[in-house]
């Protein structure tokens, strides 16, 4: 019996599809030059195909309740790449350059000024409400148990010698659960790097020492704001 695509994702699968295929014509050069691929065509078919099978795979996290559905829509299409990618040979090592240099790229095609103005946004006092709400809520049975797939995660306030603004300490992760499911383990971290261009772009710096997927006991985000040139 087929899988079925949980409604949220499924109203958002022409966009989510659409941004696949931007990066995989942004990807191209990387592609031949890093992976030797000659049939890209051939390849981009592979993927979306991939995706078809990704997509119903992707958990439900709390839809438009939830910041972590946007990153979910965001970045498990690379699950999609790197699982090709695998089969086609490719090196980790060479799968990470790929990805984080196409999603780079991806990131860039957006104008800055609304890159700053996003990042400003979410270094805002209102989000930081916003996220210890939300961080508060990840921890009940309650949303557990109704979204057991999704991020566990405290909001994370600077000591007196701390130099960053705020943090979240991840202690479970949504990408974590879905790759130990799926057979995605190994190329988990090369997903879990994508995060410091998707805050730098924004004019945020993202400092992390350890991850879950790394076998730490949470992942440790800090966010200051990057210094912008007058």
């Amino acid at each position: 019996m087929a899988e079925t695509v949980h409604p949220f994702y499924a109203q958002h699968r022409d966009a989510i599809e659409a941004a696949m295929r931007q990066r995989l014509t942004l990807a191209e050069p990387m592609l031949r030059e890093r992976a030797h691929l000659t049939d890209i065509d051939g390849f981009r078919r592979e993927v979306m195909d991939e995706f078809a099978i990704v997509l119903p795979q992707m958990p439900y996290v709390g839809g438009a309740a939830s910041r972590m559905s946007e990153v979910f829509m965001r970045l498990t299409g690379f699950m999609a790449t790197s699982r090709v990618l695998r089969r086609h040979g490719v090196p980790l090592a060479d799968i990470r350059d790929i990805e984080r240099e196409t999603h780079k790229a991806q990131l860039l095609t957006v104008p800055e000024a609304e890159r700053l103005a996003a990042g400003d946004q979410f270094m805002s006092p209102e989000n930081q409400t916003l996220l210890r709400e939300q961080a508060a809520k990840s921890v009940t049975a309650s949303h557990q148990a109704e979204c057991p797939e999704d991020f566990v995660y405290d909001f994370v306030e600077p000591g007196p010698n701390d130099s960053f603004e705020f943090g979240i300490n991840y202690r479970a992760c949504g990408f974590c659960k879905f790759a130990g499911r799926h057979g995605d383990k190994e190329i988990l971290p090369n997903i879990c790097g994508l995060d410091f261009d998707a805050y730098a772009t924004r004019g945020i710096r993202l400092q992390r020492t350890q991850t879950l997927a790394g076998g730490a006991s949470h992942c440790n985000f800090r966010f200051s704001r990057l210094q912008r040139e007058d």
